[in-house]
């Protein structure tokens, strides 16, 4: 007899399970029940249609061929039942059936098994005026179009984006594109907060300085100003930000009441809980994408993160299991990239604060270099951030700012996945030629200068641990450039400096005793390592070279000042 398969929530997950299964399983009974008016559509591409990169909304919610992925299309191409308007309202799991309400009509479904694909909301802010018109959340098609008509029908001028995770920085982009006066208002202290480190969140803050965007960070959201039920502005604990629009992006929660209300078991990070299986505490019930709980992979911890990716994979699995194959879901890594104003900025694996709530011993370093051989036409810069396991040498994460960091993402993604260790990075076998790369890879680079700083080779300190330090003068600083290197720019407000280009360092002498904490520096800290090494070997014993040099320096220059 055929299994009777129920789907709530037709997006990305239960779209996918159910195409799946189709082709894994022709006489199964495929039921997806969506409450909203939409089916399979692509959210992660919205913020460019915004900004005009994306010409036509078919292409979120259209085949290549131009057939929309409606009801009519799952049923005659799919042979699938996909309702729009469907909100399921109670799970009956002794009876194995549901109810749901359709056009005002209460109704029952029998289930075999049942796949709970139910994502997630946006998290609203219950402040004054709150309800105000002009202030939107960004996650549904409904809220792109009501955005974009907006802009045109009242000629907005002014906006405010709340929030500066992924969508509130890919919008701002957008903006800003279109010619808006935009500002950004993020409570915490950098951009993308959980995904960056606070030393690269300002790398990235100072590589889009020059343009024209407000932002506004450690600043708490107080109340929005209204005129005559739209919004005029928002009030934050430090200024008052005018806006004729607001976008509030400060993140989504999952949506797990009707699993709740079933007896099912919630996590720890409120998503539902699911074995490696997507298996809920319920065995004929599944769930997978944002309202589903995952492992991540390296710490063993569990993690709420709403991802399309990790939908879509969650829904493959969860088919295959349907269908008895026995499938183990791994977990994610928290993979995650975006581009803000030609900047790309991405990381995989744990941060320091992800880190250290695991209970990890770790050490990191920064290390600056180029996406290709710098002499080629079209190089970028870029700088990453390792982390690694004490002891074992284990990696743990990387982060990376620049240009075209998805590759050196994706290459880590691979290795984390197979518990690589500083050595292994150090030895990957990447695709060389100098217009895609350099003899060594960034990821090797850094592997190779974390080993050396793990074995205790080099002293390091990192750049926010030197800003924290930089203006007390208790250290010698010590730059090893060029004096013309030095000329066109250094590190404002270093008291106490001297310039000792690297071949003369052996042979030069320091107004200091050999206690004395020392800094070397260069420009991308090979020099500043080479000369900590030598100083060190004429007997100076607090000798650390600045990660990253000036390529790797987030903080104010000389320059900056001009």
């Amino acid at each position: 007899m055929a299994k009777k398969v129920v789907i709530i929530g037709g997006v990305a997950t239960g779209m996918k399970t159910a195409a799946r299964l189709r082709r894994r399983d022709k006489d199964a009974e495929i039921i997806v029940l969506e409450r909203g008016p939409e089916l399979s559509y692509g959210a992660c591409g919205f913020p460019y249609y915004i900004g005009g990169e994306v010409k036509s909304f078919n292409s979120f919610d259209h085949t290549p061929q131009g057939a929309k992925r409606d009801a009519d299309y799952f049923r005659t191409v799919k042979g699938i039942d996909a309702r729009t308007g469907c909100n399921v309202v109670a799970i009956d799991r002794a009876s194995k059936k549901l109810t749901y309400v359709e056009a005002g009509e209460t109704k029952e479904l029998p289930y075999d098994v049942l796949v709970l694909g139910t994502g997630a909301t946006p998290v609203r802010l219950s402040l004054e005026n709150a309800d105000a018109k002009g202030i939107h959340s960004f996650w549904f098609p409904w809220d792109v179009h009501a955005v974009e008509a907006e802009i045109k029908e009242r000629n907005v001028t002014d906006v405010v984006i709340i929030g500066a995770g992924f969508i509130g920085m890919e919008l701002a982009e957008a903006f800003v594109h279109r010619g808006l006066k935009t500002s950004v208002v993020e409570m915490q202290d950098r951009l993308l907060p959980q995904m960056l480190d606070k030393e690269m969140s300002d790398l990235l803050k100072k590589s889009i300085a020059k343009e024209p965007l407000n932002l506004y960070l450690e600043e708490k959201t107080l109340a929005f100003e209204a005129a005559d039920g739209w919004v005029t502005g928002v009030k934050t604990d430090k200024r008052t930000i005018p806006a004729q629009l607001v976008i509030v992006a400060v993140g989504v929660r999952p949506n797990v009441e009707l699993a709740k209300a079933a007896g099912l078991e919630i996590g720890p990070t409120g998503c539902i809980a699911v074995n490696e299986y997507l298996q809920t505490s319920d065995p004929s019930i599944y769930a997978g994408g944002d309202c589903a709980e995952n492992t991540h992979r390296v710490s063993g911890a569990k993690i709420f993160t709403p991802m399309g990716s990790t939908a879509n994979k969650h829904g493959r699995v969860i088919a295959d299991n349907i269908c008895g194959d026995g499938i183990k879901y791994p977990g994610v890594l928290g993979t995650g990239v975006c581009r803000i104003f030609g900047v790309s900025a991405g990381a995989t694996g744990l941060n320091e604060r992800t880190a250290a709530a695991a209970g990890l011993k770790f050490k990191s370093v920064v290390a600056p270099g180029f996406d290709r051989l710098g002499y080629m036409p079209g190089a970028g810069r870029i700088v990453v951030k390792l982390l690694a396991e004490e002891g074992t040498e284990r990696v743990l994460g990387l982060q990376a700012v620049g240009a075209n960091v998805d590759k050196r993402i994706d290459t880590m993604v691979a290795a984390l996945s197979f518990g690589a260790t500083l050595e292994d990075l150090s030895n990957l076998d990447i695709a060389y030629a100098p217009p895609f790369n350099g003899p060594i890879d960034n990821i090797a680079t850094a592997a190779n200068i974390l080993h050396n700083k793990m074995t205790g080779q080099m002293q390091s300190i990192n750049p926010k641990d030197f800003e924290a330090m930089r203006a007390d003068g208790d250290y010698l600083f010590v730059d090893v450039r060029t004096p013309k290197e030095v000329a066109m720019n250094r590190i404002a407000g270093v008291p106490n400096r001297v310039n000792v280009p690297l071949n003369q360092v052996r042979e030069c002498t320091l107004d200091c005793d050999e206690d004395k904490q020392i800094i070397t520096a260069c420009q991308i800290d090979l020099r500043g390592y080479e000369a900590e090494v030598m100083l060190r070997a004429k007997g100076f014993k607090n000798v650390k070279s600045l990660e990253g040099g000036m390529s790797g320096w987030p903080y104010a220059t000389e320059s900056d000042r001009k």
